[in-house]
């Protein structure tokens, strides 16, 4: 009995261990290949607005058949029409800028770089949200986001070469992204709606879709045109978009296996593999000690934000291995339980 118990355990801990690398290598590996397929003199597909349309053109296809055809994942309901108008529709408007303004900062700007700009996210997420009254000011939030900001600073400092133009663009994404995390708290604070990321992909998919077509169709299809017929490869452009689908379902998965804290320490883990590997594999990113110095500095204090303010946080027997195996089993240093609202608050605020 004990020894099947202790194989069950394991099977299932070899499972949420294998979901958890799965979700570390699509993440790093989309990355990696929306900047080969954007940059690629190869691919010949310098369209980042085309790109990030097809992505949600594909996803909401996709979840359309997952939940209504096949009827393999359930969409959870409670979305109404008000509901839609008021809080969906801003949250894709919203995330199609950030996949809009992120993806083109990659036609100027190193993968490395841009995922180091990428760590001013909590800064803008919470000035915007202090300005509209979601955050709360306090000396401790304020020393955590001036430590970020000088990180980002000694790691921009560092940069070799400086495209202006791609900062801008990575910064109107990270400024898009901070307020589609805004329209995020309300969604699930205020109007009570909480959903699983296959059941926002099906709602915002679409709205972010008809949001990337306006420009599209007046930024980049005359491009599109005028470059001749189109002959841009089908299967690798549809294996971008299925890479995408997959990230997403994984997070899925893990989530539902975990605890955020959990994807939130692998995605720290992914941040440095993406930072690390893209010097390796682009001839663009070009490291130097003060660009991992200045990334170390805002990645700790970006962590110590996903900690509870009021306790420290230690895991019960198993350590990390625990939380792997049992969602949110998390404890602070009195033995009680940390409330898992705050982890899943994480993964809306880190992850999706």
């Amino acid at each position: 009995m004990v020894a099947a118990d202790l194989i069950r355990r394991c099977g299932e801990g070899g499972m949420t261990y294998g979901y958890i690398l799965l979700y570390i290598a699509l993440s790093s590996g989309q990355i990696f290949f929306n900047k080969w397929v954007l940059s690629s003199k190869q691919i010949n597909f310098p369209y980042p607005v085309a790109l990030t349309l097809l992505h949600m053109l594909f996803s909401s296809v996709l979840c359309f058949l997952l939940t209504k055809v096949f009827k393999i994942i359930k969409i959870e309901g409670g979305i109404y029409s008000e509901i839609y108008i008021t809080s969906v529709i801003p949250i894709g408007a919203m995330f199609a800028m950030t996949l809009w303004l992120g993806n083109s900062a990659y036609l100027y700007i190193s993968v490395a770089f841009a995922q180091m700009l990428k760590a001013t996210m909590p800064v803008a997420v919470f000035f915007l949200g202090a300005a509209i009254g979601l955050e709360a000011l306090s000396c401790r939030m304020f020393t955590i986001m001036s430590v970020i900001s000088v990180g980002v600073v000694v790691a921009s400092y560092g940069e070799i070469t400086i495209s202006w133009i791609g900062v801008v663009y990575q910064m109107g994404g990270v400024v898009g992204e901070a307020l589609r995390l805004i329209f995020m708290e309300i969604f699930v604070k205020k109007k009570g709606v909480r959903l699983n990321s296959i059941s926002m992909m099906y709602y915002v998919s679409p709205c972010s879709a008809l949001c990337l077509f306006v420009p599209w169709i007046f930024l980049e299809k005359p491009k599109m045109d005028s470059s001749g017929p189109w002959n841009f490869p089908p299967i690798i452009l549809g294996l971008n978009c299925l890479c995408t689908f997959a990230l997403n379902l994984s997070v899925f998965l893990v989530i539902s296996r975990t605890s955020a804290l959990t994807i939130r320490v692998a995605g720290v883990v992914r941040d440095w593999v993406v930072v690390l590997l893209s010097a390796l594999i682009f001839s663009d990113s070009k490291l130097t000690f003060i660009n991992l110095i200045g990334y170390g500095i805002a990645i700790s204090a970006e962590i110590k934000i996903s900690l509870p303010p009021d306790s420290d946080c230690r895991f019960k027997t198993g350590s990390i291995a625990c939380v792997l195996a049992n969602s949110c089993n998390c404890t602070n240093l009195a033995g009680n339980k940390v409330s898992s609202e705050h982890w899943r608050y994480t993964v809306t605020k880190y992850v999706w």
